[in-house]
């Protein structure tokens, strides 16, 4: 380790450690109009004392660093990787927070976050999700067109290890970066599964993969079905196309499969509630400072034909904007069972040197002011996927009771 780096990293992190004090002047103005002299001393004397205490403060987070960095000289075992020492420190900052939602990104993160969010991608195919009480990491969805599928992972099987390492606990996005590289690589995934005894053992191969994020067709009785499997930047588009072309069909009426979608970008679930939802307010924010922004359907496109959406404990983020909003306005019948309960807004901000951070800054609320943050969207009609069916990658959909629920409805509806 050199002592030189982290000696300029530190001084570095002091002057971080200072954006925390903001300095404000303040006029403390009288009932009549004339400055309060006296009131603006005492707001004077307050705010010096503060930065006073503030500097003191920092003062001794630099000398423990410094102890710390003495320590880790004298009695480490190993070579330490100075960035990943910078990149464990500012990682600590966003974890001292206690949300699992807000991290840090180092530039190789930030870059494997911005792909998938466009919807391309290299990888392995699958979709996965976190658990956030326990950390747990595990598989939603294998694309049947991608290699995870091809090996034989299954949906909830549980990512242990990424190339011998354990992953638990780690960011979401941080264990995607681990698993995507470059096309024709491969990577080594453990997996627990249950009803096995030991973990196993999956070496499977990287190549470009383009998310469906939007399948459709028709089924028997002219009712369309559209799947969505994420809200990333091609989805809106790929929607709007999905809806006209299944018109063109003579479609009746409409079944909308949320069903496992972990959720993506506010900005695409709005747009395709554009499409869906009479004049008036899709979604609004709240941030710590009370501050409310709004996303509203200008009404030109409104959806009226009998529409059901499937929704299940999986369905989280942008899905649950997307039924809460359909459920609020009456729009159609929600199926299935309670989403997942996210029902807050990270942003992530991009830092100058390349790397990023993601912070939850509001939560969202339904037209109608629910807060579903922990509680999630209750559908109008519970049904339980069948046991036999949730290990199952491809469900038939004569077999696929919640779906053959939503086209009994549909059809109810069609019929009056």
């Amino acid at each position: 380790m050199k002592n030189k780096f982290l000696s300029g990293f530190l001084s570095g992190l002091a002057g971080a450690l200072i954006i925390f004090t903001i300095a404000l002047t303040v006029f403390v103005v009288r009932p009549d109009g004339k400055d309060d002299n006296a009131g603006l001393n005492r707001i004077n004397n307050a705010e010096a004392a503060t930065k006073t205490e503030d500097e003191e403060y920092q003062k001794k987070v630099m000398q423990k660093i410094k102890k710390i960095e003495t320590l880790i000289n004298h009695y480490y075992l190993e070579d330490v990787s100075e960035e990943a020492i910078a990149d464990g420190i500012y990682k600590g900052i966003l974890q001292s927070l206690g949300d699992p939602y807000s991290t840090y990104y180092t530039k190789a993160e930030y870059k494997s976050l911005m792909e998938s969010s466009s919807g391309i991608y290299c990888g392995i195919g699958a979709t996965v999700t976190k658990d956030v009480s326990t950390g747990i990491i595990s598989i939603v969805t294998p694309f049947v067109t991608g290699p995870a599928y091809e090996v034989g992972i299954l949906p909830g099987d549980i990512i242990y290890k990424v190339e011998g390492k354990e992953v638990t606990g780690f960011d979401l996005t941080e264990v995607v970066s681990r698993i995507k590289g470059k096309e024709g690589t491969k990577v080594e995934v453990t997996i627990i599964r249950e009803g096995e005894s030991d973990p196993l053992e999956f070496s499977i191969p990287r190549r470009v993969v383009e998310v469906p994020t939007i399948s459709y067709e028709m089924l028997d009785g002219k009712i369309g079905y559209i799947t969505i499997t994420e809200f990333d930047e091609v989805t809106a588009q790929q929607f709007r196309d999905a809806i006209t072309e299944l018109d063109k069909q003579g479609q009746k009426g409409l079944i909308i499969d949320i069903r496992n979608n972990p959720g993506g970008l506010l900005n695409t679930v709005s747009d395709m509630l554009n499409r869906m939802l009479p004049k008036g307010l899709i979604v609004y924010t709240k941030d710590k400072y009370g501050n409310r922004e709004e996303k509203k359907s200008d009404g030109k496109e409104e959806f009226n034909k009998p529409l059901v959406v499937l929704i299940n404990g999986r369905s989280a983020s942008a899905s649950e904007i997307f039924a809460g909003a359909i459920q609020d306005y009456e729009k159609g019948t929600i199926v299935g069972t309670t989403s997942f309960g996210k029902g807050i807004v990270q942003s992530i901000i991009p830092l100058q040197d390349g790397t990023a951070i993601k912070v939850t800054v509001s939560k969202y609320f339904t037209p109608k002011g629910q807060d579903i943050h922990g509680v999630g969207i209750k559908p109008d009609v519970t049904v339980e996927l069948k046991d036999e069916l949730k290990k199952k990658v491809v469900i038939k959909k004569e077999e696929d009771n919640q779906l053959q629920k939503a086209i009994e409805i549909i059809k109810e509806k069609i019929e009056k």
